[in-house]
C-alpha cells in the first residue's frame, strides 16, 4: 500500500486526508499543535483509520519514505524537510494542487490577490449559481478544495482520471465523478506557490500590494508566485485601476481583460475587451451594457471592482444579462468584510475583520460613514502604513488599540500628530468603550478594520470577526 504524508489538521489537511484514504493510501497527517480542538478532530479521523501526529515536527523517516507529502495553506513551502524531500524526488504538493488533479477535467475559475479576493469570488460564485450552475466555490471560502473531490459519486462508467504527477496510483473502482460545472476558487499565494500544475479556464487577479513579506521575503517573489497562476490561466482578468498592475503587467498580460471603475479610458488594455463603468452607471463588458452597477448593495469604489471583475468572468462563461443581474441584486454580502451587525445609540457597527494588512484596512475605513470609531490592532504586518494612516486623520474619531500591535500602532499616530487614540488591549474592552463614546462623539460608525493578522488573540480573522459580532449583537440586545 502507497503512502502519505499530510503536513497540517485544519480544514483542508483533513479533506486531503480523506481524500487520499479514499483512493487506497496509508496516510499519517502530522501537526505541531495539540489544542483540544485538534485532539477531537485527531479522534474523528483515527475512527477512519486515518493516523494523526499531535505535536509532531514532521521528519523524512530513514526508511520507507513517503512517496507523497501534501502540505496545508499555512505550512512554509521553504520549510526544510520540505526542501529535502523534493531534492530526494518526493511528490510535495498543496492540498489546492492535490484537488486540482482529481478536479481539472471541470473548468475552473481562478481568483488571487492581495486584496479583494474573497469578494469577487464569493460575487462570481453566485452569478454562476444564480445562472443554475453547479459552481461551488473553494478554497479560502466555501469548501477546502478536497472537499469537492470527496464528493465524487460513484456509478457506472469511465475510470476515475488518474491523479498525480508520474507516480504509479492505487487501483480504485470505476465511476463518473460528480458533474460541477465549475469550480470557482479562491487561491492565496500560498496555494499557488504549492500548485505548479493548477492552471484554472479563467484567472482574475484583484490587486497587488505588498503582504506576507514574511513568508515570501521579496515583493517580486511575491508578484511572480501571483503572476504563475495567471499565466498558466487560459483567459486573463486583471483589476486596471491597481496602480502595480498597471505599472508591471500590462505587458506581461497583453491578451487579458482589464476592468476599470473610472470609465473606458482609465483601461490599460484593449478597451474593446474590458470591462468598465460608464458615465450612467452601467457595467460594459466588451463595448455592451451588462447590468447597472447601482443592483450590488456593498459600498466602496473597491467593491465596484470586484463586481466588474466578476461580470467580466461571467460574461467570459457565456452567462446571460439577465442571470447576472438577478444574482448581483439579492447578493447578501461577504461575512467578516465591511459586514453590518447592528446599530446601536445611532451608530452603525461593522465587521471588517478580513482587513488583515494596511491597504484592506485603508479600503474599509474609507467607505464607511463619518465620523467614524475605528478598532485596530492585532498581530502586525509588514507594510507600507502610510495611505491608511492619512485615512485614519480624515475619517475617524478615535481609535481603539487591540492586541500586540497597540504599542507600534500608538506610537506610530502619535508621528503623525494624531492624539484621539486609546489602547483597550481586548475585543471586550474596545465594543464597550465604544459603546460609552458613540452618542459622547456623536459617531456614524463603530469599524472593526484591524489592519492586523488575528493570530496574537484568535485562531483566525473569522474567529475575530465572530467575537465582535457577538459583542455587538449582546450590545444590542441589552439596550433593547
Amino acid at each position: 500500500m502507497p503512502n502519505a504524508c499530510i503536513i497540517g489538521l485544519g480544514r483542508s489537511g483533513m479533506a486531503a486526508s480523506r481524500l487520499l484514504k479514499r483512493e487506497g493510501w496509508d496516510v499519517i497527517l502530522s501537526d505541531r499543535g495539540c489544542s483540544e480542538a485538534l485532539q477531537q478532530q485527531q479522534q474523528q479521523l483515527e475512527r477512519e483509520e486515518i493516523t494523526v501526529k499531535l505535536g509532531d515536527r514532521f521528519v523524512l523517516p530513514d526508511q520507507n519514505l513517503p512517496q507523497l507529502i501534501v502540505v496545508s495553506p499555512g505550512v512554509p513551502w521553504d520549510l526544510p524537510v520540505l526542501v529535502e524531500a523534493r531534492d530526494r524526488g518526493i511528490e510535495t504538493i498543496g492540498e489546492m494542487e492535490l484537488a486540482w488533479q482529481h478536479l481539472k477535467h471541470f473548468p475552473w475559475v481562478g481568483i488571487t490577490g492581495t486584496n479583494g479576493k474573497t469578494t469577487t469570488t464569493a460575487l462570481t460564485a453566485a452569478i454562476f449559481q444564480g445562472a443554475g450552475l453547479d459552481a461551488p466555490a473553494c478554497g479560502n471560502i466555501g469548501y477546502a478544495a478536497c472537499e469537492l473531490a470527496l464528493k465524487e459519486e460513484v456509478g457506472a462508467g469511465l475510470p476515475r482520471p488518474e491523479v498525480g504527477t508520474g507516480l504509479s496510483r492505487p487501483e480504485v473502482g470505476t465511476g463518473l465523478p460528480r458533474s460541477f460545472d465549475w469550480v470557482i476558487a479562491e487561491i492565496s499565494s500560498y496555494q499557488i506557490e504549492s500548485s505548479a500544475q493548477l492552471s484554472p479556464q479563467i484567472g482574475i487577479w484583484t490587486t497587488f500590494t505588498p503582504d506576507h513579506l514574511s513568508r515570501h521575503y521579496t515583493l517580486d517573489n511575491y508578484y511572480n508566485i501571483k503572476a504563475s497562476l495567471l499565466e498558466r490561466s487560459h483567459q486573463q482578468i486583471l483589476n486596471g485601476d491597481d496602480a502595480y498592475l498597471r505599472e508591471n503587467a500590462t505587458d506581461r498580460f497583453q491578451d487579458a481583460v482589464w476592468t476599470s471603475v473610472s470609465g473606458k479610458e482609465g483601461l490599460p488594455g484593449s478597451r474593446d475587451r474590458g470591462a468598465y463603468l460608464d458615465g450612467e452607471g452601467w457595467v460594459v463588458f466588451a463595448g455592451k451594457r451588462i447590468i447597472p452597477v447601482n443592483l450590488l448593495k456593498m459600498v466602496g469604489a473597491h467593491n465596484r471592482q470586484n463586481l466588474l471583475m466578476a461580470v467580466a468572468a461571467a460574461k467570459l462563461a457565456g452567462i446571460d444579462n439577465d442571470a447576472i443581474a438577478i444574482a448581483i441584486e439579492t447578493f447578501p454580502g461577504v461575512p467578516h468584510r465591511l459586514e453590518f451587525i447592528c446599530t446601536y445609540a445611532g451608530a452603525d457597527f461593522i465587521n471588517d475583520s478580513k482587513a488583515t494588512n494596511y491597504d484592506a484596512a485603508q479600503v474599509g475605513l474609507a467607505s464607511v460613514k463619518t465620523p467614524a470609531i475605528l478598532i485596530a490592532g492585532g498581530e502586525a504586518k509588514a507594510g507600507d502604513d502610510t495611505a491608511w494612516l492619512k485615512t485614519i486623520q480624515t475619517q475617524a474619531i478615535k481609535v481603539l488599540l487591540i492586541g500586540e500591535a497597540a504599542p507600534i500602532f500608538a506610537q506610530r499616530l502619535q508621528q503623525i500628530g494624531y492624539e484621539t487614540w486609546e489602547v483597550v488591549e481586548t475585543m471586550e474592552n474596545a465594543v464597550a468603550r465604544a459603546a460609552e463614546l458613540v452618542e459622547l462623539l456623536d459617531a456614524a460608525v463603530v469599524l472593526l478594520s484591524p489592519a492586523c493578522a488575528s493570530f496574537d488573540q484568535y485562531r483566525s480573522f473569522e474567529h475575530r470577526g465572530e467575537h465582535f459580532r457577538q459583542l455587538c449583537e449582546t450590545l444590542a440586545m441589552n439596550n433593547e
